[in-house]
């Protein structure tokens, strides 16, 4: 949480400073180069559709390797950053920095940040690529649609404003506006009710919360409660929830499941949590019949675990059955039972409700709905981001539904170079027959699996599926190194140059060879008529 985010002096903390190292070495080798104030981009031009970490990230890839890009954000200057700028100013990366480097430049000040840094960052990344000239606000992507004949997209059918785009990133990202249900007797309520991203200035000193929620929202609510000095919280969590050590090492360990699934093995991390990191409060721990840890994305907070033990939080799991005059009444289940199971009816007092109930997913309507419809409907894309009618369209992180691992990463500059790659070398570009095979392959491959096969992943599944993806194609070889590190996109290009000469070459040649054909023909019937006509005569 927040508290233990101070930044810290690296002299002090060697470990910190090898970080910090690291991050400098990373910037200096792999950030591609801004544009200058007076460079003229060029193909692809690219629509960017928000402006988010993935939108502003995946906009400086694009015009740091030369393409034109122009960032079609809903909000006003403000909302750059995307969620970042909403949530609430005690809220924090849950993760460790080290699995939140979404672009090489990002120079993190501590292994923990804040939600000032966060912003602090994508805003100087926005800055830095000149990005504020290419990006108009007030501007909802209401359609995008592409010529049949020329492939290019139109942007909210007007070309003559925005011009028209070889390729589209979709970064809508997956938290749009903050839900919050209706539940009987809300109106009765006498105390505060609030929603979890909606918590800056308001006052928990001594007050008793109710966090109606088990998820990443309730985390917020919690760190808002210990932050403001909260008497008691209470966090009502209908659904069972994984929660894993704040730990880099641990972190790591679990997205390194290539797999992406539930396997025999998957009881040994369960295993260690319990007796390690639960310990005494294992009972609040999801049941390994019910829910595995790796079907939805757990709970990152070690201080979680610390205020259940010190009594100020209590975890309870239950159904809501409605709220009343000075609380919320719930039917409290025992482990291993289901939602809407019998259990024993309690009324939970509080002087303030926070709905840890997250946000509504924003839509994807705005592509065409082809895309949308049939079995290859998102998440079932092509790498999950590239609907299979449209290689020209990368839907990065807003396809996301669970996973272990981080949004935030470096597959967002390889998603976005990967577009760039089939744009650019029409050779490497997936044809839709291939990318349904690939969806098909996946599904097959993860069909034990409890949930949907791209509802669930993890970070070394995500490296396997970009390996596979530039080694099935002898075409895409050549930029292997580009895809995966931003680096040396001269030389395939000019081997691109070299293969277009050479199939132009070729296909005078045949031209001209069936041109020869043609007059041969020409000149044999030509004998045969001047032979019939003489026999004729004759």
């Amino acid at each position: 949480m927040t508290f233990q985010s101070r930044i810290q002096n690296p002299i002090l903390h060697p470990l910190l400073f090898i970080f910090q190292v690291i991050q400098f070495v990373l910037d200096k080798l792999l950030s591609p180069t801004p544009p200058s104030p007076k460079a003229r981009l060029g193909r692809p031009r690219i629509a960017v559709i928000g402006g988010g970490i993935t939108g502003v990230t995946s906009a400086a890839h694009c015009v740091g390797h030369g393409c034109d890009v122009r960032i079609f954000e809903a909000g006003k200057e403000e909302n750059i950053g995307g969620i970042w700028s909403r949530v609430n100013n005690t809220s924090g990366l849950q993760i460790h920095s080290l699995m939140y480097r979404f672009h090489p430049s990002v120079n993190w000040k501590q292994g923990y940040p804040d939600k000032h840094q966060i912003l602090s960052q994508v805003r100087e990344l926005w800055k830095r690529y000149r990005l504020h000239e290419r990006t108009v606000f007030e501007t909802p992507v209401t359609s995008a649609r592409q010529d049949p004949q020329t492939k290019k997209w139109t942007i909210n059918d007007d070309a003559e404003i925005h011009g028209q785009f070889d390729g589209i990133i979709c970064a809508v990202g997956t938290c749009g506006n903050p839900k919050v249900p209706h539940m009987p007797g809300m109106d009765s309520f006498q105390g505060e009710i609030h929603h979890s991203s909606q918590l800056t200035g308001k006052s928990a000193k001594g007050k008793t919360l109710i966090v109606i929620g088990g998820g990443a929202s309730a985390v917020e609510s919690l760190e808002f409660a210990v932050e403001e000095g909260a008497a008691q919280v209470y966090v009502l969590a209908r659904s069972e929830k994984w929660i894993i050590p704040r730990h880099p090492v641990v972190n790591m360990l679990l997205a390194l499941n290539i797999f992406g699934q539930e396997t025999p093995f998957s009881w040994i991390p369960e295993f260690f949590l319990r007796k390690l990191f639960y310990r005494e409060l294992e009972d609040i721990a999801p049941p390994s019949d019910k829910k595995g840890l790796f079907t939805d994305t757990p709970m990152v907070n070690s201080e979680v675990m610390n205020q259940i033990r010190s009594g100020k939080v209590k975890w309870l799991r239950c159904d809501i059955e409605g709220f009343t005059e000075n609380g919320v009444k719930i039917n409290r289940r025992e482990k291993g039972t289901n939602p809407e199971d019998p259990g024993q009816t309690e009324e939970i007092e509080g002087d303030m409700v926070v709905m840890a109930t997250g946000y509504e997913r924003p839509k994807l309507d705005f592509l065409p709905k082809e895309c949308l419809e049939g079995d290859y409907k998102p998440p079932n894309w092509y790498l999950q981001t590239f609907p299979p009618q449209f290689p020209s369209v990368s839907a990065i992180n807003c396809t996301y539904m669970n996973g272990i691992g981080s949004v935030g990463n470096w597959h967002i500059g390889i998603y976005t170079r990967l577009l760039l790659v089939f744009l650019l070398d029409d050779r490497t570009r997936p044809s839709t027959f291939w990318m349904k095979r690939w969806i098909d392959m996946t599904s097959l491959l993860k069909k034990g699996s409890p949930v949907g096969p791209f509802e669930f992943f993890t970070y070394l599944e995500l490296m396997w599926w970009f390996f596979f993806c530039v080694a099935i194609n002898p075409f895409r070889w050549k930029w292997a190194f580009f895809v995966f590190f931003g680096l040396g996109e001269d030389l395939p290009m000019k081997v691109v140059a070299a293969e277009d000469r050479l199939r132009n070459r070729l296909q005078a040649r045949e031209a001209e060879d069936q041109g020869t054909m043609v007059n041969g023909v020409h000149h044999v019937r030509e004998e045969e008529i001047r032979g019939r006509t003489m026999r004729i005569v004759t």
